[in-house]
């Protein structure tokens, strides 16, 4: 098995952990905060948007089962790639979207993602989704781990009511 990691900001963590949970050869998804510039940040500390921390996730996976590129794809149906004000409901700087590479490679297929993502004339507006070097990335306080299975009723209510579930429904056609 080889074990990789995928990090990406999506707004909301809690929308994002549930899309990557349910594919083979995704063996963890975590819900924290990074990009910013102080160690060992709080919810409350990101939700300033002062610490130059976004709510992310970071994905341990099996690259032989499941690739990169895989990820990247669905990574793209969680979100607005065209909103630089955040996303839905949440806005400011700790809920704008990016991708934060671990390697090279990551770098280039994120690039050569996100320009095709560009071409295909589905947004009429640009992809502002940044891509990142990773740096350290913070696990998020226990209450916000998997927060779809936690607490299902205010997950699904705040998913709908967020416009996020229209949005992918509208723009991807089919559940994502």
């Amino acid at each position: 098995m080889a074990k990789a990691l995928a990090t990406f900001a999506g707004g909301c963590f809690w929308c994002m952990v549930k899309p990557f949970d349910r594919y083979e050869g995704v063996h963890s998804v975590i819900s924290g905060y990074t990009g910013g510039n102080i160690a060992n940040p709080t919810y409350e500390q990101v939700c300033t948007n002062t610490t130059g921390h976004r709510e992310a996730i970071q994905i341990t996976y099996d690259d032989e089962i499941i690739s990169y590129g895989e990820l990247l794809n669905i990574f793209w149906r969680q979100i607005d790639p065209t909103d630089p004000g955040g996303q839905f409901y949440d806005r400011g700087e700790s809920y704008q979207t990016a991708i934060y590479t671990h390697s090279p490679e990551q770098q280039r297929l994120a690039e050569q993602s996100k320009q095709a993502l560009e071409e295909s004339g589905r947004f009429d507006k640009p992809i502002v989704t940044d891509i990142i070097p990773a740096n350290t990335f913070y696990p998020a306080e226990e209450g916000h781990q998997h927060y779809y299975l936690k607490n299902p009723g205010h997950y699904n209510r705040y998913a709908v009511g967020s416009g996020r579930e229209r949005f992918k429904l509208e723009t991807w056609g089919e559940e994502t």
